[in-house]
This record gives structure tokens, C-alpha cells and sequence, in this order.
């Protein structure tokens, strides 16, 4: 029904060297009962052994992260697309929060002359 949640989720590999997400939230069924799953719970992924080791190696190095970005339905079964990212540096989200100020500002300055 689309009711899915990406945002803020992250991929997570344990001691088992299972793979699971983190901070998706997946809305409870409307018409179930008492019954229905924690909407964070954290969710296994399927994957070949081979391919968590691989993606385990390459979390080890720094600063890298697992994200989910896309979920989709291929037959019964519910597929995702995972990516490899780097978190932003802390003069990355400086940068970025003066270029909002500046369009809001440019926003407001336009709104104010077209009002007259």
C-alpha cells in the first residue's frame, strides 16, 4: 500500500554475520487486531553469505554506511536496493545550510517586491 518509511533507516550486519535494517518504519495493517508487528522491529535481509562478507569489508573502511534507498515487489517477494554511502563532514552541512538561508532569503525578497 506504499505506507513504508526509508528515511533515517540504515543496514546493520551482527556477530552472526546476518543483515538487518534499522529505523524503517512499515505502518501496522489497518484492519488487523492486537496481533500486528512492532512498525521498527528491525527486518532481516536474505542474502548470500558471500555478499554480506563483501559488504561487511567494505563498511569496515571509515566513515561508510549501508542505506536502503528503494523498495519494490518482484513476484512474493520484496526486494531492496542498498548503497554504500559516506556520511556528510561537518563543514559539508554547514555549506548546505547557507545556501538554504540564502535561497530563503532570496525567496522572501522576491515575495515582498511582488506584493506591491
Amino acid at each position: 500500500m506504499g505506507k513504508v518509511n526509508l528515511k533515517e533507516s540504515y543496514c546493520e550486519i551482527d556477530d552472526k554475520g546476518e543483515m538487518y535494517i534499522l529505523g524503517m518504519h512499515i505502518s501496522p495493517y489497518e484492519k488487523g487486531n492486537i496481533f500486528n508487528r512492532d512498525p521498527l522491529r528491525p527486518k532481516k535481509l536474505l542474502m548470500h553469505r558471500r555478499e554480506i562478507m563483501k559488504l561487511l569489508g567494505v563498511v569496515k573502511q571509515k566513515g561508510l554506511t549501508l542505506i536502503p534507498l528503494d523498495m519494490y515487489l518482484k513476484g512474493q517477494r520484496v526486494k531492496v536496493t542498498i548503497a554504500v554511502a559516506r556520511g556528510k563532514k561537518l563543514y559539508d552541512k554547514r555549506d548546505d545550510a547557507a545556501k538554504r538561508d540564502a535561497g530563503r532569503m532570496i525567496e522572501r525578497t522576491l515575495k515582498e517586491r511582488n506584493s506591491y
